[in-house]
């Protein structure tokens, strides 16, 4: 198993660590304003510190990604098994709708609030999903056609220009190089637009639900959705040290 990391893997990884250490402070602020009767400024003020703490996270993720894009396809700072839930990269958007299901329907603990959700807040939420859905959607076609471009007649052409270039050409292996280089860069560009595309749609799930849910609602939401990620990123980690402990090696799935 190689454990070398590149440099935007190593810089990532660094930083992924220390936001999800403060996203966690941020999940103990949210409970226990959940618990708390306190006022719409100050619980407003708490859900902005948070959106704006996720803001931060994509702000880093696409400065690297726009260095080496292929490493969030195959991100070293996951688990194995919080890989096995990502969409393109990051966590699906699906996700953020399941959690307001459940939060309606379940009545234990503090979250009542969700579970008193107006007609109108349910009709824009449900508005919301369909929304969400076909631009995912659209991003999928999108990540479809990037992979086709890889098969495509010019990767064939220098697949058979490669065959054709004698050992010993260094005239031939640079141009062959050369055009190489060049097809690659237009693939990557095209995987970074993808992966901001999706991380878009990820951005205005979250942004829209906390638009139609009250400030108190939206610490309720916040709360239920950043402990899920965290208790998951937990048991990753946990799993991931008990198959090492047994031996067993365990890589991150690649791309196809």
């Amino acid at each position: 198993m190689n454990n070398m990391k590149t440099q935007v893997e190593e810089k990532f990884s660094e930083f992924f660590e220390k936001w999800v250490c403060q996203l966690e402070e941020h999940v103990q602020l949210l409970l226990s304003v959940s618990k708390e009767k306190q006022n719409e400024a100050e619980v407003q003020a708490l859900v902005s510190r948070v959106t704006s703490h996720y803001k931060e996270y994509y702000t880093v993720k696409w400065a690297g990604a726009h260095e080496d894009v292929l490493a969030f396809f195959t991100p070293v700072w996951l688990s194995p098994l919080e890989n096995v839930y990502l969409w393109i990269t990051d966590w699906k958007p699906s996700m953020a709708f399941q959690v307001i299901d459940a939060l309606r329907i379940k009545t234990m603990g503090p979250r009542y609030s969700l579970v008193e959700m107006s007609e109108q807040q349910v009709k824009k939420i449900e508005d919301l999903r369909v929304k969400t859905r076909l631009e995912k959607e659209k991003v999928e076609r999108e990540m479809e056609r990037q992979q086709v471009s890889m098969a495509d007649r010019r990767m064939v052409e220098l697949a058979r220009l490669a065959s054709r270039v004698k050992e010993g050409d260094v005239v031939g292996h640079e141009v062959l190089d050369g055009l190489v280089e060049v097809a690659l860069k237009e693939l990557l560009k095209g995987l970074e637009r993808v992966v901001k595309g999706a991380d878009g749609v990820r951005l205005k799930a979250l942004m829209g639900v906390l638009e139609v849910l009250s400030p108190r609602q939206s610490v309720d939401f916040l709360a239920a959705i950043l402990t899920l990620q965290i208790r998951l990123r937990q048991r990753g980690k946990k799993r991931n040290q008990n198959d090492q402990a047994d031996g067993i090696l365990v890589e991150p799935p690649k791309l196809v």
